[in-house]
Parts: structure tokens; C-alpha cells; sequence
């Protein structure tokens, strides 16, 4: 292990931080926000990112979690300056390739008393434990291979047991003090900490132990992480002064809560960062999101770009309560994001949205330039409600429909009112009769019929929504009209004007007949039906 000067924090020149996720599943939000912290705290104060992978968990670490790891980090935009695919001057970055370092610290531990081996069996540890369930007192080890002398210890080796690693903690320590930087002054009685497993009885090493060993062999000046783990800091704290080691200054971020303030789990969106990608969330509406998630700018702000929000932070600026994750706010962000991305570059929102379309079947590739194209203009007229690409099927499926369904309460409202099937049917002849097909001429068109009918536009405009739609609300009118162009706009039309001439019920939504369809296409040129 490198040897480090005892200098104080002020005298640090290079704040260094680390991410140290367990490939043993994918990037979820939690570990993506602890990340996202650091990544931000590190850039704020111009240091090193380091990312460091705890892979010591040989059953459930895998390469291909690991890789995923990492190229959902990349998608956030979180970039690290060391690391396994990267490389570094403090490398290897990869626990299991990091052994040595352990072997030696043990060594050193023992060597100086400050850690012993602990024979006990499993089944004697748990008699222990059942007693102090049956007692109602919290659990704490014994002690029984503290202070084994000599003879006992040769006695229970001849007995082919296997030895585990325990530190000693020293139960007349004076109160351990974690000088946190969020939460403040945290103080830890050393007489109500046990002597604790720091290398298992086939060597590997634990996870308290193992990250002193690497945080101080990598130099880590700042270590933040959630405040479930400040119940280890004090341990850890003891092995850096049995070690003769700085410790590092530490930041413990609040629990992620969900909307009803319990913890965070899968059904309050706690699900792998892939899955938000998948969903169309935009990853900087997600940074930005996270940035809101436990920092409180002194402004009330809410909309950062990243540059933003690595000039503006300060980590005196976290609370110490409970951050909560809420999903709704997360949608009209990403509603915003999403509306800026497309005044700048609709072509990635475009994209998006027909990937969208492709997973749920309603296109299928290659997608060709005349289905992209419709997809497009589907999109520029979709305006406000365009949170996330599977809005364009929540707001405007029937754009992608053979036949649509129709809401009953709409059919009820404007469809069978008296006069409906005559304003239909006076509106697709004025349609049918436009000399062109482009948004002037369906405005003219529909505004003529409700002039040749004596009745204001609204009265026309409501009923020809929904036989259009199927819905009461949407996009323009005239706009999507346009889109749909005007062979299936007379289509619709004649379907709903026979079902009411024949007294059909009008089948609702997701009927029968009223599936997703691949139906993109551009309607042909412009002409008389």
C-alpha cells in the first residue's frame, strides 16, 4: 500500500472521490443519484472521479452487469477520470484484482494486535445469537477468541478449524467523532461496537475493511455515500487509526423516499436507469431531476443545465431529511427537457419516438423515410403533452389506428345529439370538395360547412373530433386533419356516419377492430375523393 503524509484537508490540493458500484445487477436510480453526487461534488471542486468496482461477490458479479454499469453512466453523461476501462495511477480498479492489498493489511492488523483470529463455527455463533434473542438484547460477540492463548489457539487448529479475522475494537476508546459534512457532528461509543469480521476464514475480505484498504491506497480525500452506512463509518474510522491512516472526510446523503415517504422501492420508481432510457426519459431531464433530490439551491430554482448545476452547488446545501422521488415531477421535467430538445433538435426527438414505436410493435424495421416523416409531423403538432415518446400513442393513437375506438361519453355528448349525422355528412362533402388537402383549405372547408349549416364552427368542429379521434381533446384540429390526410379522413368520417345512420353502437376504446397497427404512412397526393 502507498504511504500517505498525514496533511490536513485544507492542505489537500485535489479533491479525489469515488463510485464503487457491485455488478451484480443493473444501475438502478439509487445508486445512480449516489453516483451522480459524487460525480457532481468532484466536478464542482475540480478534482478526480474515480470508479471503482466492488466485484468481490464471485456468485452475482458479472462482466456483462459490470458493462452495463458503465454504459449507463455514460448515458447520464457521468464521466470518471480512473477507472477499469480507463485505467489510472492507482489502479487496479477491480476489487478481485486487488487482493494483495488486503492480504497485506490483514497481515499488518494482526501483526499489531489490533486483530485477532476468530475460530468460531457458525453454529456457535448462532447459539450466541439466539441467546440474545431469547434474552431480548441486541447481539454482540462474545469475545471467546479475543485473547485465546497460546495453547487453546494450537489446540483448535489441530482441530482443522478455519480462522476468520476479527478487529479489535478498543473499549476504552473516548467517543468516535464523524465530523460529517451534511448531517453535521455524529458521535460513536466504542463500548457499543463489537469486535467485528474484517477477512472471512477463506480469506476474502469484507466490505468495511476492504474499502479502507482501497480509499486510502487511492488517496480518497471525500467519501459520499447514503446515510444507511453511517452506522460504518465509525468502524471504519477505527481501522484507519489502528492503520496510523488520515481519514477521509465523509458525507452521508439522505434515504430516497418515495411520494408516500417510505423507502424507496420498485413500485416508487426505484427500477434500473436502462428502464427510464427505455420509456424515453431524457438523461439530462434525469441528472437535473436528481440534482433536485436532496440539494436545495437557496432560489427555489428548478430547471439547471449541467454546467449549472457544477457551478451552483454547494454540499452545505443538502438536507439531512429524506429526499423524495417523485415520479410526477420527474414526467413534466422530462416534458420540459423534452420540448426544448425538439426546438433544437427535433430529429433526436423524432428518434426516439419511432424506437418507441418499434418496440410496441407498431412499426417495424427498417422504418422508411416516408413512415419517419409521418412519425414527424405527428410529433410537431403533439405540442404540450409530449412528456415521453409513449405519449404519442396515450394522446394520439388514432393517428396509427385502422379504426378507432370512441369514448362513450363523447359519442353520447356530440354524436348521437340531434343534427350530428347531418353535420358529419355536410363537413365530408365540403372535405371531399377542397381543392386542396393543406391546412388553409381544411380550415376553409370545415368553417363552410358550418356556415352552410347556419350553426357556429364549434358546433361542427366538436362532433368531427370525435368521429376523427374517437376523443373529445387533442391536437389542433385542422392540424391533425392534415396528418391524417384525406383519405382516412373521409374513411372515419363514412364509418362514423354509418354507424349512426344504422344505429351501431359505436365500439370504445381497444375494441375489437381498434388495435395498433403498422398503418404509418403518408396519405397520397392530394385528391378528389
Amino acid at each position: 500500500m502507498r504511504a500517505r503524509a498525514a496533511l490536513c484537508y485544507a492542505d489537500r490540493v485535489t479533491v479525489r472521490t469515488r463510485y464503487a458500484p457491485s455488478p451484480t445487477g443493473y444501475l438502478h436510480v439509487g445508486g445512480a443519484w449516489m453516483a451522480f453526487f459524487n460525480w457532481l461534488f468532484t466536478r464542482h471542486e475540480r478534482g478526480q472521479f474515480v470508479l471503482r468496482v466492488e466485484d468481490t461477490d464471485r456468485t452475482r458479479s458479472t462482466e456483462e452487469y459490470e458493462a452495463a454499469i458503465l454504459a449507463d453512466l455514460r448515458w447520464l453523461g457521468l464521466d470518471w477520470d480512473e477507472g477499469p476501462d480507463v485505467g489510472g495511477p492507482y489502479g487496479p480498479y477491480r476489487q478481485t484484482e486487488r487482493s494483495e492489498g488486503y492480504r497485506r493489511g490483514a497481515a499488518a492488523l494482526l501483526a499489531s494486535g489490533a486483530a485477532y483470529k476468530c475460530y468460531c463455527t457458525p453454529e456457535e455463533l448462532e447459539v450466541e445469537r439466539a441467546r440474545a434473542a431469547a434474552e431480548r438484547r441486541p447481539y454482540r460477540y462474545s469475545g471467546r477468541c479475543r485473547d485465546l492463548d497460546p495453547e487453546t489457539r494450537a489446540r483448535v487448529e489441530a482441530e482443522g478449524r478455519r480462522s476468520s479475522l476479527r478487529f479489535r475494537v478498543p473499549q476504552a476508546h473516548p467517543p468516535i467523532v464523524v465530523d460529517d459534512m451534511v448531517l453535521g457532528r455524529v458521535e460513536f461509543q466504542a463500548a457499543d461496537l463489537d469486535d467485528f469480521v474484517i477477512e472471512r476464514s477463506d480469506g476474502t475480505p469484507l466490505y468495511n475493511f476492504a474499502n479502507v484498504i482501497d480509499d486510502h491506497a487511492m488517496e480518497m480525500t471525500h467519501v459520499m455515500r447514503g446515510s444507511e452506512h453511517l452506522s460504518n463509518t465509525p468502524r471504519q474510522f477505527l481501522m484507519y487509526e489502528a492503520f496510523g491512516w488520515t481519514q477521509p472526510r465523509v458525507a452521508h446523503l439522505s434515504v430516497l423516499l418515495g411520494a408516500d415517504r417510505k423507502k424507496l422501492s420498485k413500485r416508487h420508481g426505484d427500477t434500473a436507469v436502462r428502464e427510464y432510457a427505455a420509456q424515453g426519459i431524457l438523461p439530462e431531464a434525469l441528472v437535473n431531476f436528481f440534482a433536485l433530490m436532496g440539494w436545495y439551491p437557496e432560489d427555489g430554482r428548478e430547471l439547471f443545465t449541467v454546467p449549472e448545476l457544477i457551478e451552483r452547488f454547494r454540499i452545505e446545501q443538502m438536507g439531512k431529511s429524506g429526499a423524495v422521488f417523485d415520479t410526477q415531477k420527474l414526467m413534466w421535467m422530462n416534458g420540459v427537457y423534452m420540448q426544448q430538445t425538439y426546438r433544437q433538435n427535433p430529429d433526436r426527438v423524432v428518434s426516439l419516438v419511432v424506437d418507441y414505436l418499434c418496440r410496441v410493435h407498431v412499426l417495424h424495421a427498417p422504418v422508411t423515410g416516408e413512415q419517419r416523416a409521418y412519425v414527424g409531423r405527428v410529433v410537431a403538432i403533439m405540442g404540450e403533452r409530449f412528456r415521453v415518446p409513449g405519449d404519442v400513442l396515450a394522446y394520439g393513437d388514432f393517428f396509427f389506428r385502422d379504426e378507432i375506438g370512441y369514448d362513450p361519453a363523447a359519442v353520447q355528448r356530440y354524436l348521437e345529439a340531434p343534427g350530428a349525422g347531418e353535420t358529419l355528412r355536410t363537413v365530408r362533402r365540403t372535405l371531399a370538395d377542397a381543392p386542396t388537402f393543406d391546412l388553409g383549405a381544411i380550415e376553409a372547408a370545415v368553417r363552410g360547412a358550418a356556415e352552410a349549416l347556419g350553426i357556429k364552427s364549434g358546433a361542427v368542429i366538436h362532433p368531427l373530433r370525435v368521429a376523427l379521434t374517437g376523443k373529445t381533446v387533442g391536437p389542433g384540429l385542422f392540424e391533425l386533419i392534415e396528418v391524417l390526410g384525406r383519405d382516412r379522413t373521409l374513411a372515419r368520417l363514412d364509418r362514423a356516419i354509418g354507424l349512426l345512420e344504422r344505429h351501431d353502437a359505436f365500439p370504445p376504446p381497444d375494441a375489437d377492430g381498434a388495435e395498433t397497427s403498422a398503418l404509418v404512412r403518408p396519405d397520397r397526393p392530394d385528391t378528389r375523393a
